[in-house]
């Protein structure tokens, strides 16, 4: 780790969101809570912060969505129940999701301003430390996992580094994208961001996916963050003013993103997880094969 990197420990899950492009299904079940194969979507976001080493999450909720925070939590009935008649594997799979004694905090987006709003809402729990930021509809098929291939970076470069994966030039639109300086492999120095820019007008086709480490003097920028695009108040604006005093590393990270929260996407999620999974993919195919 270089002098200039502190140790990272603590993430932000930002899930306040109403979930509204899969709806109805998210009427009443937080969107992070739908199912990929026979798991919630933010299961799969959390074994990817524990690997990566995060010790304190950090979930920035909003109205109804108490069932996350439950989650994670004992169901001392089920349990009992499960323990009674012997299905020791299912009630060891639930057990591994607990969170474990000060792991979990909770704090409340009290209005749906935009992510950037969501991250420094988490501000006084993380302190004066790095974090990571993880987005709760993207799962990342990777291994290792996204987060720990940015951690990687992080321990050698320091400053603050970014996820991306390259998207095609008809599609950089509908993102974030990042404007390289310079490149060493899969790490690429930036010199700037957009969100969202115009059709045609992109600085690259690196679109920033949802995985972030980023330093603590950003709480500062966003707590007078001016609204941007979508009129909500931009991560990606925060961090272009963060860029003019500290240094930023896009990571093009390997593996396949699905976002969960576009019903096809979650659909995608479903079907390719499943495919991969030793106890269910021969099934997965089979009964996949026979609706073609």
């Amino acid at each position: 780790m270089t002098a200039q990197s502190r140790r990272l420990r603590k993430a932000v899950l930002p899930v306040a969101g109403l979930g509204t492009r899969v709806l109805p299904g998210t009427k009443t079940t937080p969107k992070e809570l739908l199912n990929v194969v026979d798991r919630p979507i933010l299961s799969y976001i959390v074994e990817e912060a524990r690997e990566a080493g995060i010790e304190h999450i950090v979930f920035v909720t909003g109205r109804s969505k108490g069932a996350i925070e439950d989650y994670f939590d004992h169901h001392v009935e089920l349990e009992a129940q499960l323990a009674a008649k012997g299905k020791t594997d299912i009630l060891d799979a639930m057990m591994s999701e607990l969170a474990t004694p000060g792991e979990m905090s909770f704090t409340r987006q009290m209005q749906p301003l935009g992510l950037g709003h969501a991250v420094w809402c988490a501000r006084d729990i993380i302190g004066d430390e790095p974090f990571a930021v993880l987005l709760p509809d993207v799962i990342v098929d990777s291994q290792p996992g996204a987060l720990k291939q940015l951690v990687d970076a992080y321990s050698e470069v320091g400053g603050n580094v970014i996820g991306v994966e390259a998207v095609p030039e008809t599609e950089t639109h509908k993102y974030g994208v990042v404007d390289p300086e310079s490149r060493d492999g899969r790490r690429i120095r930036m010199k700037g961001m957009v969100e969202k820019p115009p059709r045609g007008e992109a600085p690259s086709n690196l679109s920033i996916a949802g995985r972030y480490i980023l330093q603590p003097e950003i709480f500062a920028i966003l707590e007078n963050q001016p609204r941007g695009a979508g009129g909500e108040i931009q991560l990606t604006d925060g961090m272009a003013r963060l860029m003019k005093d500290q240094t930023f590393t896009a990571v093009e990270y390997e593996g396949v993103t699905h976002d969960c929260g576009d019903k096809i996407g979650l659909l995608r999620a479903n079907v390719a997880l499943a495919l991969k999974r030793p106890d269910l993919g021969e099934a997965a195919r089979a009964a996949i094969a026979s609706l073609l």
